[in-house]
């Protein structure tokens, strides 16, 4: 095989791409990995989950000393913002984490392309590169270099953008996208968040921790729409106590900016009613599109559905023989946990290996504090189906760990079949409920009933006993609840 062929080429090192280089290459594969940006990680480790994540818990921090540290006895005086150490701090875990991928994708022998790359056809890519074919990433800068690489299978894995709204386009000072809202130099005054999702409220969160004033404004009648309404009721409250505001039911209109184009007024319509919020910074946040331009996608006869998605069968095969599609840039979850399990799957089928993904249980969590997560069918959904169910509800009040760590607000709710008492999905609000929601992914995965999740022992004092109590609920016989 020369230089230049591979068994396996991965487009897009997120982390759909690089888990599914890593796993080839573990199968015995020789693998190439091709990524546009100078560093690995995609999305997720450079401008997503991982700074994101960085500043909620630094703004956690801040906010806990500000209102909270007095209550447990631990008196601090004036606390007093550093953005930029803040800042320093989220570059650093970025740094960390991406840099660990790098020598990962090094150890297990993967050929590492900087480049942007485009199909000739189903089996050759175009690369432009400015790195060499087998030097080391982010060498010293070289000249723009154009190689043809070729693969018996091709993965692609590029992710997806933000969207825009096509009267409000990006310009990365005013009018932001998420990209955008974790590198502020300078808190806003008034931030206007439009999109109630996970990144419009978690970069809400973020800021109106450290002092500015944010308004969240959706479009449908409730933030995070896929979750039953007794969690976002609850949820929207305990936002609102802590300074956020919210407007649902409001469509978004337009941005007049002032004289000095620096601010604006942010115009909405519910109903009738016209509504307007002054802001410093508009962070838009109403969802992801696939990335796939300048792919040439044409050339190796790869088809896209009615939203752009690419087209691909079961074994996330696309219509070209050999070309494979993951994680963003097809149906499903718009999740780096979906893309890793596809990545390691479709390596798999390529290898010859039994592949497998189930996604029909692939969690969602919003991570603000409280969190909320979410598994498989909600209440809501399933009586809207008509199907006959049991639910158990717990809260957090009662657990003895979540008082003493001050963190009473939210529930856990269990959905059983109300027949043969097998958990068809669950949703908690409430503190770590990301970290708490995957004991009950791994008994839906093996089809556990409400029943074995009430009898499997859990260790005291633990929030994770509100999952117990929960389960024992669906039959009515919560021990710490009446």
């Amino acid at each position: 095989m020369s230089p230049s062929s591979f068994d396996l080429v991965v487009i897009g090192a997120g982390p759909g791409g690089y888990v599914c280089a890593f796993r080839a290459a573990q199968l015995g594969l020789k693998v190439a990995l091709v990524e546009k940006r100078a560093t690995l990680g995609g999305t997720c480790l450079n401008v997503g989950c991982i700074p994101s994540k960085a500043l909620l818990a630094s703004s956690e921090h801040y906010f806990f000393a500000q209102q909270h540290a007095a209550e447990h006895g631990v008196k601090l005086g004036s606390v007093e913002l550093d953005l930029a150490t803040l800042l320093k701090k989220k570059d650093s875990v970025v740094t960390k984490l991406v840099g660990g991928v790098a020598q990962l994708a090094k150890a297990r022998k993967i050929t590492v392309i900087t480049g942007a790359a485009a199909f000739v056809s189903a089996h050759t890519l175009d690369v432009t590169s400015s790195t060499p074919l087998g030097a080391t990433p982010n060498q010293d800068a070289t000249p723009p270099s154009r190689q043809t690489i070729t693969a018996k299978n091709i993965v692609i894995a590029t992710g997806s953008a933000p969207v825009e709204l096509p009267f409000m386009k990006f310009d990365g000072e005013t009018i932001v996208s998420s990209d955008h809202a974790i590198h502020f130099t300078s808190v806003p005054k008034k931030l206007v968040v439009v999109g109630g999702g996970a990144i419009g409220l978690e970069l809400g969160s973020v800021w109106s921790r450290l002092g500015a004033d944010v308004t969240v404004v959706e479009f449908l009648p409730k933030i995070v729409a896929t979750y039953d309404d007794d969690i976002i009721r609850n949820f929207t409250r305990i936002l609102q106590k802590q300074g956020l505001k919210i407007e649902v039911g409001a469509k978004v209109t337009g941005f007049q900016r002032s004289t000095a184009g620096a601010t604006g007024i942010l115009t909405a319509e519910r109903g009738t009613e016209k509504l307007s919020f002054p802001a410093d910074k508009v962070l838009v946040a109403v969802g992801r599109r696939p990335f796939t331009d300048s792919l040439n996608l044409a050339a190796a006869g790869v088809q896209l559905d009615d939203k752009k998605r690419i087209k691909v069968d079961a074994h996330l095969q696309t219509t070209a023989q050999g070309v494979w599609a993951i994680g963003d840039v097809v149906a499903g979850p718009m999740l780096a946990h979906k893309a890793e399990e596809d990545g390691v799957a479709v390596a798999e089928w390529i290898a010859g290996k039994a592949g497998h993904v189930n996604w029909d249980l692939v969690p969602g969590v919003v991570y603000t504090d409280p969190e909320v997560a979410s598994i498989g069918l909600g209440e809501d959904a399933a009586k809207a189906a008509g199907i006959a169910i049991s639910v158990g509800k717990f809260n957090f009040a009662a657990n003895g760990r979540a008082l003493a760590a001050d963190a009473t607000e939210g529930f856990v709710k269990i959905i059983a079949d109300a027949k043969t008492d097998k958990i068809l999905g669950a949703q908690i609000l409430g503190r770590n409920a990301g970290e708490l929601i995957s004991e009950i992914v791994t008994h839906m995965e093996y089809g556990g009933s409400a029943e074995d999740l009430a009898r499997t022992i859990h260790a005291h004092p633990t929030m994770s006993e509100a999952v117990k109590e929960a389960a024992l609920a669906v039959s009515k016989r919560a021990l710490h609840a009446l």
